[in-house]
């Protein structure tokens, strides 16, 4: 289904990459890419053809992982943007519509990307959000306190799931782990403002106005990251929406 015209929220990891895919129907390399097709959309090939290859290059590599029992295959198509770049890969899917099959999938290759170089991160987001989420745990396939290798394995299920089982329910587990992601920075944020606010708590009058300065100059620092999580947070919820709603199309025979 073609987007109305939304070139795409704001997403995990800048689009601003490049990408590019072989255009091959039923290619014998996942992620096997094609130079002259990266220097054509580098010379200005229409858009209308740029989308039209996306889409048939998303969902070729979605149907030869489908049908094969290669595990080799398998492992190629999930490491695809350790192998090719997340820069090359994003130069076409980056620009598909979200609620396409390529911006589906540009969305997961940046989840897993994420997650696998801020393993450390996410693991203490997630510990700060699940106890919110509640039932996150279960539908995401994370432990309740995962260390930084459960949050690549997570990943990797993921990604994995979307290739070799129910792509709908993988979107549903990676809208449900960023979600709870989010809720951890939402969690951050308030003890970074509630911190603030303490340190706000000096009238600045007596003979301590310089230690009351340099705190309410913390405090600042404090809201202003806060803010900055926030922010992360809610864009977060914008990639998390938009792979619920790849999972609806999709089990509706509507995502193209």
């Amino acid at each position: 289904m073609r987007s109305s015209g939304r070139s795409g929220s704001a997403s995990i990891i800048s689009t601003t990459a490049g990408f590019t895919h072989a255009g091959s129907p039923r290619p014998t390399r996942p992620g096997q890419l094609a130079p002259g097709l990266i220097e054509g959309i580098a010379g200005g090939v229409d858009p209308e053809q740029v989308s039209e290859i996306a889409h048939a290059t998303a969902w070729a590599l979605l149907s030869h992982v489908h049908e094969t029992d290669d595990p080799q295959v398998v492992s190629r198509t999930l490491t695809l943007v350790d192998h090719e770049g997340i820069d090359l890969i994003a130069e076409l899917w980056s620009h598909a519509e979200p609620d396409s099959l390529p911006g589906v999938l540009w969305r997961l290759y940046c989840l897993r990307t994420w997650m696998v170089r801020q393993r450390a991160s996410l693991a203490r987001l997630w510990r700060l959000g699940e106890p919110v989420a509640t039932s996150a745990s279960a539908i995401a396939g994370v432990d309740d306190a995962p260390d930084a290798d459960g949050i690549v394995r997570t990943a990797d299920s993921i990604l994995a799931g979307a290739f070799t089982g129910d792509f709908p329910l993988a979107l549903d587990r990676a809208a449900t782990f960023i979600e709870v992601v989010s809720l951890g920075l939402r969690v951050q944020a308030r003890r970074l403002t509630a911190a603030a606010d303490g340190r706000d708590g000096h009238d600045g009058r007596d003979e301590r106005d310089d230690h009351a300065g340099r705190d309410g100059h913390y405090a600042g620092q404090q809201r202003t990251q806060a803010a900055r999580l926030l922010h992360t947070a809610a864009n977060l919820g914008s990639t998390a929406h938009d792979l619920r709603t790849g999972a609806r199309l999709y089990r509706r025979g509507r995502l193209e």
